[in-house]
């Protein structure tokens, strides 16, 4: 039920809020992730996704009705791993999930030069945040939005000390997530900065024949197993099959430059014709400049995932090399926008495939 129709239908019938939706929070008490905060919210649009607390506030599972929208790593939701900075460490402690946050400095594969060691994708995802606060839908008073806000602070004494504020919001009766990150500098010198949303599409959402949904060239990232996936000869904006050779760390990966609609925004998602739904994710291109298309469709390990950053995924060294490292001088800051919608309705999902170009 949309938001409109909720404002003149509940009065009179429902006497507390969490009858329709709203934030719940919780600490996991059994797994890998035991002790772990998290916060659940849901739209009361069909819309209901798992926010990990003590990972950064990313999202990590994600429904639609009954259908998951998210791909899960078989270790799922972990609790964090601040020391997983060198090597692949990150890796172990990858929830997969809806969206996680990659950076702050860094963002690909392992690196080290004189400017530092740096593990994959960085640290911020494994640091846990500090809850700021949690405002809930008030129906008596007409209000149906919902937000989180949550710190996340990347620092370490000598610097860089980098600050996430994160707020995370919706309306009741709408299945859509907002998502506004502002990056800032609380050191006194200038800080590197790189940061990309990992966003990870999985069954029953991301299925064979489902269209890859973006507007814009994609290039191959150039490695062999990624030409084998991004060639002419491939349809590489349809969701594939399980791939045998993507078992184990086999992979395909493309670097996308999406076009901006009149007012700047890139609109780009996953689009599932079977189940009649699709997510539409839209960022500005100013603030995430860049995108990527993880392919991974191993056997039993079956994911694709649209990663919108400041830069493809090539690490610090090669963006300074590039002279497209960003640094934020102290005191200033960065925000970046996203905002994810579920389509259900044809001409919303018609009008989705033709203007992001599927």
């Amino acid at each position: 039920m949309a938001a409109k129709d909720l404002r003149s239908s509940w009065r009179n019938k429902v006497s507390n809020y969490e009858q329709i939706g709203g934030i719940e929070t919780s600490v996991l008490d059994n797994g890998p992730g035991r002790g772990t905060r998290i916060a659940w919210v849901n739209t009361g649009a069909g819309l209901r996704y798992k926010v990990a607390l003590d990972r950064a506030g990313d999202i990590v599972d994600a429904f639609y009705n009954q259908y998951s929208l998210a791909w899960l790593s078989h270790g799922g939701l972990t609790a964090p791993r601040p020391d997983a900075n060198t090597g692949i460490e990150w890796l172990w402690s990858f929830p997969g999930g809806l969206l996680i946050t990659c950076g702050l400095t860094h963002i690909g594969g392992p690196e080290s030069d004189e400017y530092g060691q740096r593990g994959l994708h960085g640290r911020i995802s494994n640091l846990p945040a500090r809850v700021e606060s949690i405002v809930q839908p008030d129906l008596a008073a007409g209000r149906l939005g919902m937000s989180i806000t949550v710190v996340v602070k990347q620092s370490r004494v000598f610097g860089p000390n980098l600050e996430l504020r994160r707020t995370i919001s919706g309306e009741i009766g709408e299945p859509t997530i907002s998502i506004r990150d502002v990056v800032a500098n609380l050191g006194n010198t200038p800080a590197p900065h790189m940061i990309l949303y990992h966003c990870n599409f999985g069954w029953p959402l991301a299925d064979e024949g489902a269209d890859i949904v973006y507007n814009g060239k994609c290039t191959s990232r150039g490695l062999d197993m990624d030409n084998a996936i991004f060639n002419s000869k491939r349809n590489f904006k349809k969701c594939s099959g399980p791939i045998d050779s993507h078992r184990a760390g086999g992979e395909g990966c493309g670097f996308i430059d999406v076009k901006a609609d009149k007012k700047g925004l890139c609109t780009v998602g996953v689009s599932n014709h079977k189940l009649g739904i699709a997510l539409a994710m839209k960022y500005s291109k100013k603030q995430l400049p860049c995108l990527a298309n993880w392919q991974h469709w191993g056997p039993g390990e079956y994911v694709t995932a649209l990663e919108p950053g400041t830069n493809p995924p090539i690490g610090q060294a090669e963006a300074r090399k590039q002279k497209k490292l960003i640094h934020i001088a102290p005191g200033k800051s960065r925000t970046y926008e996203l905002e994810m919608t579920i389509l259900t309705d044809k001409a919303q999902s018609k009008r989705f495939l033709q203007t992001a170009g599927a």
